[in-house]
């Protein structure tokens, strides 16, 4: 039904997202051509509706009537599911899965991003400073998105993302809001729990403040509990460095028979506990390339997210942008761009990328009040688990960070948590034992692989080392990094500091001050410490 393995293995996202939609909009075409024969047209024409002619065939739902497109009724003389050109009540769609991101200023910017089961009229947002004054109220954009039937057993799936921007904020300041939509309104009484909240970013350098992180979360038990475990945390955000939910199983960037969009519904159900009050600022990784929607694989992020649009192209790279919260900046960057390992959107966005990550990385260095640089993506720079290294990542932006004296690196991709040294023109500059304190413009750069958000987990060669196991720790381990023509070049490292095979996640606190830090946790998804070390500045 998709694209041949041996085709699709030679195929770049763009070639792939060009073959589906001509043999798949082929294929719907003789479908209803069919239906047209079979139903006298009449269901074709509703069917051009969309999702937003479904209806329950109930005598409510239908008006009283039995017109045309109206339900009949099943074996046992109850309702069915029908397409008629009616809109379903409002009163009975509930939104779901909401999920905030700050624009481009989180002082004074936030959007909120939610989802419904079915289309629904005049969709909005009010918001106020009190939970029962939501006396602001701001219109919503719907990004709808259509997914054909890719085999046998799937059926064609119809989603709709809807997302608000709010700007004028007051920096520092809770606010409080609620979504709805013509017969919703989030402010009755029996709507009335459905109200969030969100605290936009202080005015000022020198508050303190936690982030967390982790990457390759999917749907689940463990995804859950570690969600659970990051809310105790009171994080300002979350950033997640890609491999969302793994509606793409494949992970090759090849489009699969076995795609299936409704796991999206899954994980933004999943993690609206947290995501609906912490901004989840996410990144994109290989199982986020989905040939179907755009020729880079990013249509569907675009529709299921608003990030800020200060990236080099927002369109084209939507997971590609930087942010300021306090003293610290934050960049996010697509590593499929620059990957040996998976090469399917390899150079896709010819270099601009990285000449835009040297820009937003000396613009941060010179900026007055940020004293951190945090950047997150999926693609390992340094690790020795199942992926190992990408030496693409390597080639194209760690001798940025060794320029700029980057902070802190995030990635995911393995699934697991492993810590390097700090590390500076590919080799460890010190040791940094758990409990330890680094300065980035003395000893390089540390890198974390924060990838065991809740994803099945991979292994080590050698055994763990991480607090209270430090002793089990050989000085090197035998690994590899990806080159050009995806080809394993195997070396021999002493980087790889703090190893833990298990689900876990990052909790970072800036420390502002004369002496400005950035204490650095691992916490296992029990809550348990497994690494901990300082990056401090002015040492």
């Amino acid at each position: 039904m998709g694209i041949p393995e041996r085709l699709a293995a030679r195929m770049s996202m763009a070639e792939q997202h060009e073959y589906l939609r001509a043999k798949l909009t082929r294929r719907t075409a003789r479908r209803v051509s069919r239906r047209d024969v079979l139903a006298g047209g009449g269901i074709a024409a509703a069917g051009a509706l969309g999702t937003a002619g479904l209806v329950v065939g109930s005598d409510r739902a239908l008006g009283g009537g039995g017109g045309a497109g109206a339900g009949t009724a099943g074996p046992a003389g109850g309702p069915v599911l029908t397409r008629a050109p009616l809109k379903v009540d409002g009163s009975l769609v509930a939104p779901f899965g909401r999920h905030l991101a700050f624009g481009t200023d989180p002082r004074t910017r936030m959007r909120i991003s939610w989802q419904v089961p079915f289309a629904v009229r005049s969709p909005y947002v009010r918001v106020g400073v009190r939970p029962w004054e939501l006396d602001r109220r701001i219109g919503a954009e719907v990004r709808e998105l259509r997914t054909p039937s890719l085999a046998e057993d799937l059926p064609e799936v119809e989603q709709f993302y809807l997302h608000a921007a709010l700007d004028g904020l007051r920096p520092g300041t809770t606010y409080y809001y609620g979504v709805g939509h013509e017969g919703f309104d989030p402010t009755t009484a029996e709507r009335f729990g459905t109200v969030g909240s969100f605290t936009t970013a202080p005015a000022g350098t020198d508050a303190r403040f936690v982030f967390t992180a982790f990457g390759d979360q999917g749907v689940g038990h463990d995804a859950l509990a570690n969600d659970q475990v990051i809310l105790g945390q009171n994080p300002a955000f979350h950033l997640h460095a890609g491999d969302l939910c793994y509606a793409d199983d494949t992970g090759h960037g090849k489009e699969s028979d076995t795609y299936d969009a409704r796991t999206w519904d899954r994980f933004l159900a999943q993690n609206e506990s947290v995501a609906s009050r912490v901004p989840w600022m996410v990144t994109t990784g290989n199982h986020d390339m989905e040939a179907w929607y755009s020729p880079d694989g990013y249509g569907g992020q675009a529709a299921r997210w608003t990030l800020p649009d200060n990236g080099p192209d927002p369109e084209k790279a939507p997971g590609v942008y930087a942010f300021t919260y306090g003293n610290t900046g934050v960049i996010a960057l697509d590593a499929n761009d620059v990957s040996y390992e998976i090469p399917a959107n390899l150079g896709y966005t010819d270099g601009a990328q990285t000449r835009w990550l040297e820009r937003t990385l000396k613009r941060l260095r010179a900026e007055k009040g940020i004293d951190f640089v945090v950047v997150f993506f999926h693609h390992c720079a340094y690790s020795t688990s199942t992926h190992a290294s990408d030496g693409g990542v390597r080639d194209a932006w760690t001798g940025l960070f060794d320029r700029y004296r980057t902070d802190l690196v995030i990635n995911g991709h393995n699934h697991v948590y492993e810590r390097t040294d700090p590390v500076r023109g590919g080799e460890p500059t010190r040791k940094l034992a758990v409990g330890g304190t680094t300065d980035p413009e003395k000893d390089g750069t540390v890198y974390v692989t924060a990838g065991g958000g809740g994803k099945k987990l991979y292994d080590f060669p050698v055994p763990d080392s991480y607090e209270g196991h430090e002793g089990e720790a050989p000085e090197s381990v035998r690994a590899f990094h990806w080159t050009e023509g995806k080809e394993r070049d195997r070396d021999r490292v002493t980087w790889s500091r703090v190893r833990y095979t298990g689900f876990s996640f990052l909790a970072v606190e800036s420390r502002p001050g004369a002496r400005p830090s950035l204490n650095v946790t691992a916490l296992a998804a029990s809550g348990e410490r497994i690494d901990h070390f300082t990056v401090e500045r002015g040492r």
